[in-house]
């Protein structure tokens, strides 16, 4: 029987490298990290993580300074890549390898590494790179779907590149992106388009000017929401840029669509372990109508921040045009998204766990908007 049969774990890693520089020199390996996971209860087995001393002395003393703390010093003390191989070896052999973007380029250096000291490489039983299967599977809601961009789009620490602080990111941005995808998936009677079209006013049809398509399996789908107040910018991220909101009434069926919801994203928290408080998604005050905040998220490329959501204005007329803006702008968008304006509203359901703040829940998060000019 092949004895990697046995070895169910799947093996979270990833690697920290050289530059190539110039273009075309050999990367090396400055750290290796990895957790075990296990594919039932995604609870983690085992972790190793260790700086790596390149055979090269030339890559060491070319390595500029990074604030994370992979210095020229503390690589010049570290092991060299054959006094951890056979550790390495042992973690990922005959296990499935997992990690962000492995295919194109950590799976290549391991093997590179194992070569340079002339031994067999390990070999996996499968291989799962989230960069590829959240691509296909949770849309390109995070922009360019980078580590660092998925972190933003759910609010979750800022990138160290370190190796173990990476894969301990990549686990939690697949656990946040499966609650998702269970939320929109999993209550098809609830969540799906066709089932659910809150208010009153007739989905959009094709063909109006500007405007393509918007019905997505998966989607909630919300028209005519007033809103009660406008663009928020209270909350800012790592960057310093506003964590754009606003809050519109929530209807009675968009409330009971909302509690359902709740309930069942609330006990998968709890049977995970989470000790954080809960915040309703939607706000109920004594002798006030209910209400729901929408999140329009942020989307990094490159360095150019723009809007996650798709906008639209929709003239009295009918006719629909598609809103483009130059720059990331709050004022212009409070200008667009006023008190008493109404909005048609395509949302994901995107659950969080702060667990230093300690607190969770679901955000609304807008991924198109169609706005009334009334």
């Amino acid at each position: 029987m092949d004895p990697r049969q046995d070895r169910f774990e799947i093996a979270f890693f990833d690697v920290e490298t050289t530059f190539p520089n110039p273009p075309g020199q050999r990367i090396a390996i400055l750290e290796f990290g990895a957790i075990l996971v296990c594919p039932k209860t995604l609870e983690e087995l085992h972790s190793y993580s260790t700086l790596v001393r390149p055979a090269d002395p030339s890559l060491i003393s070319s390595l500029p300074e990074r604030s994370n703390g992979i210095t020229p010093d503390a690589v010049a003390s570290a092991p060299p890549f054959a006094d951890i191989a056979d550790t390495v070896f042992d973690i990922l052999h005959g296990r499935i390898w997992a990690g962000h973007n492995i295919l194109e380029f950590d799976c290549a250096r391991i093997r590179e590494a194992f070569a340079e000291i002339g031994q067999p490489a390990p070999e996996p039983k499968g291989t799962i790179d989230s960069l590829a299967l959240l691509t296909q599977r949770f849309g390109r809601r995070a922009g360019d779907m980078k580590l660092a961009s998925l972190a933003t789009y759910f609010g979750l620490r800022q990138q160290t590149h370190r190796s173990l602080d990476d894969v301990q990111m990549n686990l939690n941005v697949l656990k946040y992106c499966a609650t998702v995808l269970f939320l929109e998936s999993g209550l098809p009677d609830i969540f799906t388009v066709n089932s659910w079209e809150m208010g009153s006013a007739a989905p959009v049809s094709e063909g109006s000017s500007g405007y393509a398509r918007f019905m997505e399996p998966d989607e909630l789908y919300c028209s005519r929401l007033k809103i009660r107040y406008g663009i928020s910018t209270r909350f800012v991220d790592q960057a310093g840029r506003p964590r754009l909101s606003f809050v519109v009434d929530a209807s009675q069926s968009l409330c009971t669509v909302l509690d359902a919801c709740e309930v069942v994203a609330k006990k998968l928290f709890e049977d995970s372990g989470s000790n954080s408080e809960w915040n309703p998604v939607v706000t109920r005050q004594s002798g006030f109508d209910p209400t729901a905040r929408l999140r329009i998220p942020t989307v990094v490329l490159g360095d150019v921040a723009q809007y996650g959501t798709e906008m639209y204005r929709k003239e009295p007329s009918g006719n629909i045009q598609k809103l483009e803006f130059v720059r990331f702008d709050a004022a212009e968008l409070g200008s667009l998204l006023k008190p008493g304006t109404f909005v048609d509203a395509f949302l994901s359901l995107d659950p969080y766990d702060y667990v230093y703040e300690q607190n969770a829940g679901i955000r609304l998060v807008a991924k198109k908007l169609i706005i009334h000019s009334e």
